[in-house]
């Protein structure tokens, strides 16, 4: 059964990237602030500057100049200073489990899936760089984990292509992201109003991978049936890193957990009209009393009748029907108008 849907709260993943800054402690100490944060899984990336690129000085091996965090940057060496050694895997993955949360990768090759079959890691997570990698989804697929897929920069035909490609290969549990692949991510690019379309088109729960800033997108894509958020997370983004300029820290990813929760249950249903917890409140509407000792043969007025809370009298729209009228017994300030006693 899958993790992720409607009618559950919104998953939260932390992703770890490169901002362990080289150092396992820091990794596990990412860990394991994202399981005090409430966070449901801890996600890492599992590659080596050379599964992923090669070692040339080329343009087009190098990232524009006018980048906003890696301009300039040649790919290889980004790549070997965000990159997750392999041999901090086990320990990654073994300290997610003892704090209880799910640890997982985006696996980039073959190589990659062998590790993290060993591990045995629950479920796979596509990169958006890597969907149009139609083999390594299936290979993935092939595995018969769960498939979440991230969409960054990908057309409807690419989509549709790479989770036929894992449904294809045996995947059952299959998991679309929408996400913008750009770091960070401008909100006014964020396109949540995609998220029910894909919804309805590709009929998988739709989440969102989120490189905005703070946390206010994904709430919001909560509201659009996002069932998953996955955000970067840091210790401290003053201290630096690959990914730290659009990474939550552990006060922020807690909020997420929290408010992503609350939008949740907010959806609520289509009802309209009173709830339960309204039901007290229907007794404070306003309707019409006496609000000054009368006699019997006085006349209704605007000074002895008004409209004021609670209900119990007349409605308010029936004032104009016994101003001018006589009252037929004595009534006390406090009692409420009925037509018994005009």
């Amino acid at each position: 059964m899958t993790k992720f849907g409607p009618d559950k709260r919104p998953y939260i993943v932390a992703e770890m990237s490169g901002n362990h800054n080289g150092s396992l402690d820091r990794a596990l100490t990412l860990v394991d602030a994202a399981a005090d944060a409430g966070a449901d899984a801890i996600k890492i990336q599992t590659y080596t500057a050379d599964t992923l690129t090669l070692d040339v000085k080329h343009p087009r091996f190098q990232l524009s100049k006018g980048h906003e965090l890696w301009g300039g940057e040649y790919l290889y060496q980004l790549y070997e200073r965000a990159h997750t050694p392999w041999d901090w895997h086990q320990a990654i993955f073994d300290r997610a489990r003892e704090r209880g949360i799910t640890p997982f990768s985006s696996p980039f090759d073959p190589t990659a899936i062998d590790l993290l079959e060993k591990l045995d890691a629950p479920m796979y997570k596509i990169a958006s760089s890597e969907i149009t990698d139609l083999p390594l989804i299936r290979l993935c697929a092939a595995t018969g984990k769960p498939i979440i897929i991230s969409t960054g920069m990908a057309s409807v035909r690419e989509i549709a292509a790479a989770v036929e490609a894992a449904q294809g290969a045996g995947a059952t549990d299959v998991t679309v992201l929408a996400c913008t692949a750009s770091y960070p991510a401008p909100p006014e690019e964020s396109n949540l109003r995609r998220i029910p379309v894909l919804a309805q088109m590709l009929e998988v729960p739709i989440g969102l991978s989120d490189h905005t800033l703070g946390i206010g997108v994904p709430v919001a894509a909560v509201a659009f049936g996002a069932c998953l958020i996955e955000k970067h997370v840091t210790l401290d983004r003053a201290d630096g890193g690959v990914d730290s300029a659009f990474s939550l820290n552990p006060a922020e990813l807690k909020l997420l957990r929290e408010e992503s929760e609350r939008a949740w249950q907010a959806l609520g249903t289509t009802h309209i009209g009173p709830t339960e917890h309204e039901k007290e409140g229907l007794r404070f509407r306003r309707s019409l009393y006496v609000v000054t000792d009368v006699k019997a043969g006085d006349p209704v007025t605007a000074e002895n009748v008004r409209s004021i809370r609670p209900t119990g009298g007349l409605e308010p729209d029936s004032i104009n029907l016994v101003l001018g009228r006589t009252f037929t017994a004595d009534a006390a300030k406090g009692t409420p108008l009925t037509w018994d006693l005009i």
